[in-house]
């Protein structure tokens, strides 16, 4: 079970990550910029930890679905981005 704990943690500083890189407006603005690092880092180091007791298929589907899932929540809440369908023609 601990294992789904750090996967937890490195959900959370992903998304604090793509948060930052949305903040920092490019690369732009510093104290955001350092953040995206920051917290990416951690963010596979966390992941890394807990790959020691998952299976990395099963462990890279929850973080991916999770984190894309909570920021698009974030995009829609917090920046006022729209809800659509995106449409290629």
């Amino acid at each position: 079970m601990p294992g789904y704990g750090y996967l937890l943690v490195a959900i959370i500083l992903e998304v604090c990550g793509t948060v930052c890189m949305k903040l920092s407006d490019g690369f732009t603005n510093t104290l955001p910029s350092i953040g995206t690092y920051v917290f990416y880092g951690l963010c596979f180091w966390v992941f890394s930890i807990a790959l020691k007791t998952l299976e990395v298929s099963i462990a890279y589907a929850i973080w991916s679905g999770v984190g894309t899932a909570l920021i698009a929540a974030i995009g829609i809440a917090v920046f006022k981005e729209d809800l659509k369908m995106i449409t290629w023609m």
